[in-house]
């Protein structure tokens, strides 16, 4: 137990960022997507939950509890699906619990790149994580707005909440990057609005995350002068 928590410790953003790579990108490797609400989802929240623990081991009492308390809701909530009998209103709350999830973790990692010190291992994988939490925090924000209102998007799948995730993932990257095929499109005011608030927030992440790297790296040779 000492050397694991030492080993979440000492790889911290590392672990987190696979973890994050693996729940966003899973479908690369998967010929079946029915598996994937009943095996794969619920394995995903553990693996994540894990992974985040190195992020707030050094963090306050109640941030650490907070932590804990989200990471038990998006666990307990896969395990749910099949007892839900009004799916949409139960994916709508769960995608609500995975962007708060995702989004106090970002916020730790922000608090750690804004910080004092010297560019590392460390501040490139935080950068990597923070990237990959945007899109998770946009793909659940999307999937609440499509569950409330189906027709908000057009070009989805929608034969199982797998494949609707999978294309979320697609979308909320392309739409990050300002890549943009126009196969996914959104339809509703609100969804367009949204949209254009998370390409902007890519794009503003992308440039401040440069002027930190500046910063930190131009500390570091001034220090060697």
């Amino acid at each position: 137990m000492k050397y694991l928590r030492y080993f979440l410790k000492r790889y911290k953003y590392e672990i987190l960022v696979v973890a994050l790579i693996q729940h966003l990108f899973i479908g690369i490797v998967l010929t079946n997507l029915n598996s994937y609400t009943k095996y794969i989802w619920p394995l995903n929240m553990v693996i994540l939950g894990i992974a985040s623990i190195g992020v707030f081991i050094e963090s306050g009492r109640w941030k650490r509890i907070l932590r804990n308390f989200l990471f038990i809701i998006v666990l307990l909530l896969p395990v749910g699906l099949p007892l839900a009998h009004n799916f949409p209103t139960f994916m709508v709350i769960t995608s609500l619990v995975y962007v708060a999830f995702f989004l106090f973790i970002f916020w730790e990692i922000l608090q750690f790149l804004v910080s004092p010190g010297y560019i590392n291992s460390d501040i490139i994988s935080a950068s990597a994580c923070g990237y990959f939490l945007i899109i998770e925090i946009s793909c659940f924000l999307m999937q609440v707005f499509f569950y409330r209102h189906p027709n908000s998007f057009k070009g989805l799948d929608i034969s199982s909440p797998a494949a609707t995730f999978i294309d979320f993932v697609y979308f909320s990257s392309i739409s990050l990057t300002s890549i943009g095929f126009g196969d996914i499109t959104p339809t509703m005011y609100y969804t367009k609005l949204v949209t254009s608030f998370f390409g902007l927030a890519g794009q503003f992440y992308s440039v401040v995350l440069v002027g930190i790297l500046i910063s930190k790296f131009s500390a570091k040779q001034n220090n060697q002068l």
